[in-house]
C-alpha cells in the first residue's frame, strides 16, 4: 500500500543524483517530443540560449534563422553586429516581458513611445536591442528603418519555426513609465539618459511572469499551431542588482521566480510545451561548482557539454535518423566563437569603467 513503492528509480535522490556519477546526472525529460533533423530549431533569450543554438548546429540539427547577414559582408563584421547569434538580431530577451512585447511590436499591436536613443558618442541605437550595431545608427530615421526590417524578420520567424527554444534570464528590469515598454538595459548604460521620471525598475513576480508567459505562448500559437516550444531557466547568474540587497539574494529570488513559473505553466499538459533542466544541470551540488567559471558566473565548457548531452537524449530523433547537413549559415565557423557570447547584461560593468 506504500504509493512509493513502485516508482522508478529517477523518483528518488538516492538512486538518480547520489548514487550516479556526477556526469551521468541526466534529469532531462522522457516522454517529450522528438525534434527531427529536418525541424527547423529557433532560439531567444538570455545569454545562455546563444550556448544552446552553438550546441544545436554542431549537433546536425536545423538551426533557424530568418534574418541573415547581407550577401558579402565579412564573416567577423556579421558577428560582431550578431547576425545568427539568435534566430533574429533581437538580442538579449531576459524576461517574459520583452518576448511578449516582441511579438506584438512585429505584428502591430504594440508601438512603443520611445524610438532611439542617442549614445555620448552622437550616435544612436535602438533602445530594445542596444548592442547589435556596434559603430550605432547615424539617426533616429535610420534606426526606425533597421527596426522595421528586423520586426519583419521575426514576424517570418514566428510563422515558420518548428521548434523554439525560450531561456529565461532575470525578473529585474527597467520599463518605460508612458507606455510599459519593456527594455534589456536601463538608459544610461548603453546609450540614452537616465531618468527616473521616464523609466521605473521592476521585478517581476511569479504571477505576472506566468501571466507574460501563458501570453507569448498565445500569442504563438494563434500564428502558428503547430510550434512546440522548449522553456528553459538560464543557470547564469545576474550580473547586478538594483534591489537594496546582495546580489546573490538577488539571483536566488530571480531563478526561482522563473523556475516556479516554467514549472506551472509546463505542467498544464500541453504535449507541444516542455520543461528542459538547464539550469538544474549546471548548479547541481553535484558538479561542486566545476560547470562555473573563475568569474562564478560563464558556464565551462564542460557544462555546456553535459546540457546538450541530456538535451539531446530528451529530443534526438534517434541513432536510425542520419543528420541533415546543416545550411550555410550555421557552419562551424559560425559558432566557433565561443568567447564572442552576447551578454546585453556585461554592459552594466563596463558602462561603469
Amino acid at each position: 500500500m506504500n504509493p512509493y513503492r513502485d516508482l522508478p528509480a529517477e523518483r528518488f535522490w538516492r538512486k538518480a543524483v547520489a548514487g550516479v556519477p556526477p556526469f551521468a546526472l541526466d534529469p532531462g525529460p522522457r516522454d517529450a517530443f522528438r525534434i527531427a533533423r529536418t525541424d527547423r530549431v529557433a532560439t531567444a533569450g538570455s545569454c545562455f540560449a546563444q550556448r544552446v543554438s552553438q550546441a544545436l548546429a554542431r549537433g546536425g540539427f536545423r538551426y533557424h534563422v530568418t534574418e541573415e547577414a547581407p550577401e558579402g559582408m565579412a564573416e567577423a563584421e556579421a558577428t560582431s553586429r550578431q547576425y545568427g547569434t539568435f534566430s533574429a538580431r533581437y538580442g538579449n530577451l531576459y524576461g517574459p516581458r520583452q518576448f511578449v512585447q516582441l511579438f506584438d511590436r512585429a505584428f502591430g499591436a504594440f508601438d512603443p513611445q520611445l524610438k532611439a536613443w542617442q549614445r555620448e558618442d552622437g550616435r544612436f541605437v535602438d533602445p530594445f536591442r542596444p548592442t547589435i550595431e556596434p559603430d550605432g545608427f547615424a539617426d533616429e530615421a535610420a534606426v526606425l528603418a533597421a527596426r522595421e526590417h528586423h520586426l519583419a524578420r521575426v514576424r517570418d520567424l514566428f510563422e515558420s519555426l518548428d521548434v523554439l527554444v525560450v531561456t529565461l534570464g532575470l525578473t529585474e528590469g527597467w520599463r518605460c513609465r508612458a507606455d510599459g515598454a519593456a527594455l534589456s538595459l536601463a538608459p544610461g548604460v548603453a546609450g540614452g539618459r537616465f531618468d527616473p521620471a521616464e523609466v521605473a525598475f521592476v521585478n517581476a513576480t511569479t504571477s505576472e511572469v506566468i501571466g507574460d508567459l501563458s501570453g507569448f505562448l498565445d500569442r504563438l500559437w494563434s500564428v502558428n499551431g503547430r510550434a512546440r516550444v522548449i522553456v528553459t531557466v538560464s543557470p547564469v547568474p545576474l550580473i547586478a542588482t538594483y534591489l537594496d540587497q546582495h546580489v546573490l539574494v538577488s539571483n536566488a529570488q530571480s531563478k526561482a521566480v522563473l523556475r516556479a513559473a516554467a514549472g506551472e505553466i509546463c505542467e498544464r499538459g500541453d504535449p507541444r510545451l516542455v520543461y528542459f533542466p538547464s539550469y538544474e544541470i549546471i548548479t547541481s551540488q553535484t558538479h561542486g561548482g566545476r560547470y562555473y567559471g573563475e568569474d562564478q558566473r560563464s558556464i565551462a565548457e564542460a557544462g555546456v557539454a553535459h546540457v546538450m548531452r541530456s538535451f539531446m537524449k530528451s529530443f534526438s530523433p534517434g541513432p536510425d535518423s542520419p543528420p541533415a547537413a546543416p545550411p550555410a549559415h550555421t557552419s562551424e565557423a559560425e559558432f566557433a566563437g565561443t568567447a564572442g557570447i552576447v551578454c546585453d547584461e556585461e554592459t552594466i560593468e563596463r558602462s561603469l569603467v
